[in-house]
């Protein structure tokens, strides 16, 4: 017979008592030997010491439960969750860090060691070491942020020199820096799990997504089909599977592709790689990495009580955030920009009222009309992109 107090696994999953329920039991079973007249109240010495038995198998009963739970990715956590997913040769991706390409400018002949910049959030960037700066006066290289994770830097904000040295005038960024990313997250990992168990499916197509979203550095999977006798509405040709793929290695995806498609499938896209089968035989496979449309954003504004410029620069990041969450070939609907820019109902959004709001692809003309990217596209936005004037 199973005691009250313990753990219990059945049909319905794993379940244990609560506390509450563990010192009754052993108040209980104590008034039962010694007597019903026994005070055990909390202030008494032998009620304390049945507190701190049920404290303890409580504890021990809550970690029976974890180790239960962490034999399935769907409640596995932490280390659990990692050692998990290697069922589906699966790892949790590490961090890293982000990437931004610096304009240095100084006398020739300079030589910078271990030379680090500054943004003007404070975030310290490390130059490549040594850096030599040529004849020409200037040199550009990639410096690599200090903190891990998607440390941001906007064109123009690397603009200090944390390690002075002799000859080293100035350095500066003309692109935005590369975001990294921050470890893997438990939901991440679970949804990147669930994908991959598609891998042993009867559908070709779908073990063909989770083999791809499985590698690493992969990070969007979309796929396509034309099981027709003509080209469809995407471009694709007759009999032709096409996937868009975001992150990871051509050699790795390519390798991927060619090892769950079925034999006579045209792969069809702008990136190609050559694969050698088992026999020696080569075989070319294309797919498409998202091109990137950058999208510009203008606001006009009533500013009220309490408005600063630190709110302009929440909304502008608010936008940016949501057009790039936006799924592969996910159109950008001029609407949907509102929730954003109102800056989701926060407290901040009774700082000002909304006049008008238009959108483009960088470069074309303002207007409210949505715009459509293709599907092997991707939006993107700066948040330096999304201007703000005041009427």
């Amino acid at each position: 017979m199973t005691s009250p107090t313990a753990v219990t696994v059945s049909s319905a999953g794993v379940s244990a008592p609560t506390y509450a329920q563990i010192l009754a039991y052993l108040k209980g079973q104590y008034q039962a030997i010694f007597g019903a007249d026994v005070y055990l109240g909390n202030d008494s010495q032998d009620g304390q010491f049945l507190g701190i038995i049920a404290a303890a198998i409580n504890d021990a009963n809550a970690a029976a439960v974890a180790v239960y739970n962490s034999f399935s990715p769907a409640t596995a956590q932490g280390n659990g969750l990692s050692s998990s997913v290697k069922i589906n040769g699966l790892a949790r991706q590490t961090a890293t860090n982000s990437t931004v390409n610096l304009t240095i400018v100084g006398q020739a002949g300079t030589t910078i060691a271990n030379g680090v910049a500054a943004d003007t959030n404070g975030n310290l960037w490390n130059i490549p070491s040594p850096t030599v700066i040529p004849s020409g006066g200037s040199i550009t290289v990639t410096a690599t942020a200090q903190k891990v994770g998607a440390i941001t830097a906007p064109v123009g904000t690397v603009t200090t020199i944390s390690t002075p040295t002799y000859g080293w005038q100035s350095v500066t960024n003309a692109s935005a820096a590369s975001a990294g990313a921050p470890i893997e997250t438990d939901a991440a990992l679970r949804v990147r799990q669930g994908t991959s168990v598609a891998l042993p499916s009867l559908t070709v197509l779908a073990g063909m997504v989770g083999a791809v979203q499985s590698l690493p550095g992969v990070v969007g999977v979309v796929p396509y089909e034309n099981d027709t006798n003509a080209t469809d509405t995407n471009g694709l040709p007759p009999h032709s599977i096409a996937l868009v793929v975001l992150g990871g290695s051509a050699p790795s995806i390519a390798a991927a592709i060619m090892a769950k498609k079925t034999p006579g499938a045209y792969t069809y896209g702008t990136t190609s790689q050559v694969v050698t089968d088992s026999v020696g035989v080569p075989h070319t496979i294309s797919y498409f990495v998202p091109t990137n449309f950058s999208i510009s954003v203008a606001i006009t504004m009533h500013a009220l009580a309490g408005y600063t410029t630190a709110v302009a620069a929440e909304i502008q990041a608010a936008i940016a955030a949501y057009i790039n969450a936006l799924p592969i070939g996910r159109s950008v609907f001029i609407t949907r920009l509102y929730l954003p820019a109102m800056l989701n109902g926060g407290t901040d959004s009774a700082t000002y009222e909304l006049v008008t709001l238009q959108a483009c692809i960088t470069g074309g003309s303002m207007g409210t009309t949505d715009i459509a990217i293709p599907f092997n596209g991707a939006a993107i936005c700066l948040a330096s992109n999304v201007s703000i004037t005041i009427v």
